[in-house]
C-alpha cells in the first residue's frame, strides 16, 4: 500500500521571539519561545505543540481502533508531560508520558479499551516518528450507573 500524504503549515515571524502559525481554513496560532528560554508567556510554544501533537495523535488513533473494535466509550481525557534535559550538548525530550483516562459504560468492554489504547500507542504516526520514548499509562474506568 503506497500512500503518500503531504501536510503543510506556514510560519511568519511577528516580532521579537514570536510568530504566527497557520494553514488553510484553520485559525492562526500565536507561538513564541517559552518563558523558560527567555521568551513570552501567553502563547503556545514549540515544546507545548510537540507534546500536543503526540497527545492528540494517540487520542485520534485510539478513536480509530475503538471504532474498529466496536468499543463504545463515554469519555477520553489525557494529560501529557515531557521533561527537557540537556544531553550531548543538545536540549531534548528523552521521554514523554501520556496518561489517558478512558471511561466506559460496560465492564465487559475493558479488554477492548485496553486493546485500543495499546494499538494507539503502537500505531500513532507522531509518536512513531520521534526519537523520544513515549510511555502511555492508561487508566480505564467503568462508569457506575
Amino acid at each position: 500500500m503506497d500512500k503518500k500524504f503531504i501536510f503543510k503549515t506556514t510560519l511568519i515571524w511577528a516580532e521579537d521571539k514570536r510568530g504566527r502559525l497557520s494553514c488553510p481554513n484553520k485559525p492562526q496560532i500565536e507561538i513564541s519561545t517559552p518563558p523558560e528560554f527567555k521568551g513570552h508567556g501567553g502563547h503556545w510554544s514549540p515544546e507545548e505543540l510537540f507534546l500536543c501533537s503526540i497527545n492528540s495523535c494517540i487520542m485520534t488513533t485510539f478513536i480509530y481502533f475503538a471504532e474498529k473494535l466496536s468499543l463504545v466509550f463515554l469519555s477520553y481525557k489525557s494529560e501529557i508531560e515531557g521533561e527537557v534535559t540537556f544531553e550531548d550538548g543538545k536540549l531534548l525530550f528523552p521521554s514523554v508520558t501520556v496518561r489517558p483516562v478512558i471511561e466506559i459504560k460496560n465492564g465487559t468492554d475493558k479488554e477492548k479499551a485496553k486493546q485500543a489504547i495499546e494499538k494507539s500507542e503502537e500505531y500513532c504516526l507522531i509518536s512513531s516518528s520521534v526519537k523520544s520514548k513515549i510511555i502511555v499509562l492508561p487508566k480505564i474506568e467503568v462508569k457506575a450507573d
